[in-house]
């Protein structure tokens, strides 16, 4: 049954929203010649209109669906969850929901991260993880330690905390006034790597650059942070394993945190529960977000080391983690987040996930040999490729094309990627790989 006042159809939908509702990372004014897409409803790897017209979600809604639209599991874990407590504030209080799901992450991270500390989403998880790092050095006394390290072309977030070491400059210089300490080190994206030099070799020489930097300012930088082999929003930008462990290794030598940011790629996009283990390396901090709650609800965790935790754990309060957002823990996100580890518990879906994978590589290996596709990639369930010769307004142009043939994809500048929920069957995938070469036929 519709909800009171519910729009009649998609043209409605678009003229309400429109007058009310200021949307992210869009330039409002473009609404006038590029409709917003409503979107009614949603099941499984699709989107529906007010008309009942559907989308295949390619890009799993920014990244966060890893498990299909309404997917029953999920529905009911929070619906279950509902009826017990659906919010108490965590400071000074705690509930079954997030000890357990505390308690299962620190299970199955990297290392020894057994503490975890929540918030709304990933940019506050940046801002934690940012903020804890100085905070543990200044209770040990290293005062000096105030800058951040970042890579070129990162991305991880758009607060302040999270703009400083982000590096994209359509969101980072307009603020540019306003933002901390952070120093960019090359990019090990292989598409970077000199003729005939592998992307191992590559990874090997940006970390000498690292290496050269920390050798002249570890004293005053308090961490380096990462996206762990893939750089999402930069342009799907993939490199070696062989980076992380360097990183890891100097960061040890130099005592500097070292921070993965995996909001985007874990939970399996990298073809392992956490791209980290793939390196074989453990991080100080650990970033958690969207795939969390499986796209259900705002739920961001930063995993922290022994050796972070104790150094605020005093009997003086200001050498606490003075932090806190009103929704911290809650415990319909967290019940959403433990239905999400049992279903890749329970229906293996992240070893599913190679033959699903092996599949959609199949299916779109004809854009390989493309005249116009450079740098095709593929790291676990994230594909990617840039557009030679694209013009100005390529990736709007793209994207409207996409969405009228009955597919989301939102290409980064002058790069297509796709990132699909992990239910995309085979039908679906012969839609996309269709859709995605016919459009590599316009402009």
């Amino acid at each position: 049954m519709p909800w009171l006042g519910a729009p009649v159809d998609n043209r409605e939908m678009l003229e309400r929203s429109l007058r009310a509702v200021w949307h992210p990372c869009t330039q409002m004014k473009h609404h006038e010649l590029l409709p917003l897409v409503p979107v009614a409803s949603a099941r499984g790897a699709w989107l529906v209109d007010f008309e009942g017209n559907r989308i295949l979600d390619a890009i799993s809604s920014w990244w966060v669906n890893l498990l299909g639209h309404g997917n029953p599991r999920i529905n009911e874990a929070i619906v279950g969850q509902l009826r017990i407590l659906e919010h108490v504030m965590l400071a000074g209080f705690t509930h079954e929901p997030v000890v357990r799901l505390s308690e299962r992450l620190a299970a199955l991270a990297p290392g020894n991260l057994g503490h975890c500390f929540y918030g709304s989403d990933g940019a506050s998880a940046i801002e934690i993880a940012l903020k804890m790092s100085f905070h543990a050095w200044r209770n040990a006394g290293r005062t000096q330690k105030t800058a951040f390290i970042a890579l070129e072309n990162s991305y991880h977030g758009e607060t302040l905390g999270a703009l400083s070491v982000t590096d994209v400059p359509l969101f980072r210089d307009t603020y540019a006034p306003l933002l901390g300490n952070c120093v960019r080190v090359p990019s090990p994206d292989a598409r970077r790597a000199e003729p005939g030099e592998s992307a191992r070799d590559f990874s090997r020489r940006c970390a000498r650059r690292l290496e050269s930097h920390l050798e002249k300012h570890a004293h005053e930088t308090a961490a380096l942070i990462v996206e762990p082999l893939v750089q999402c929003a930069g342009g799907m930008a993939m490199y070696d394993a062989e980076y992380l462990r360097a990183a890891r290794e100097l960061c040890n030598r130099f005592e500097v945190h070292l921070i993965a940011d995996e909001i985007a790629v874990g939970f399996g996009r990298t073809g392992t529960l956490f791209a980290c283990e793939q390196a074989g390396i453990a991080p100080d901090f650990l970033c958690l977000s969207k795939g969390l709650s499986g796209g259900y609800l705002p739920l961001s965790v930063v995993m922290s080391s022994d050796r972070v935790y104790e150094a605020f754990y005093d009997d003086r309060l200001a050498r606490g983690f003075l932090h806190s957002h009103s929704y911290t823990g809650n415990p319909l996100a967290c019940s959403a987040a433990l239905a999400v580890l049992d279903i890749l518990e329970d229906e293996c879906t992240i070893e599913r996930n190679h033959g699903l994978a092996g599949r959609i590589n199949a299916a779109t290996g004809a854009l390989r040999d493309h005249p116009r596709v450079a740098h095709f990639r593929n790291q676990g369930m994230i594909w990617a490729f840039d557009v030679r010769d694209a013009q100005p307004d390529f990736a709007q142009d793209f994207f409207a094309r996409a969405i009228a043939a009955g597919v989301l994809l939102r290409p980064l500048g002058n790069t297509v990627y796709w990132m699909p929920p992990y239910v995309i069957g085979d039908a679906e995938i012969e839609l996309l790989a269709r859709t995605l070469e016919m459009l590599m036929q316009g402009k």
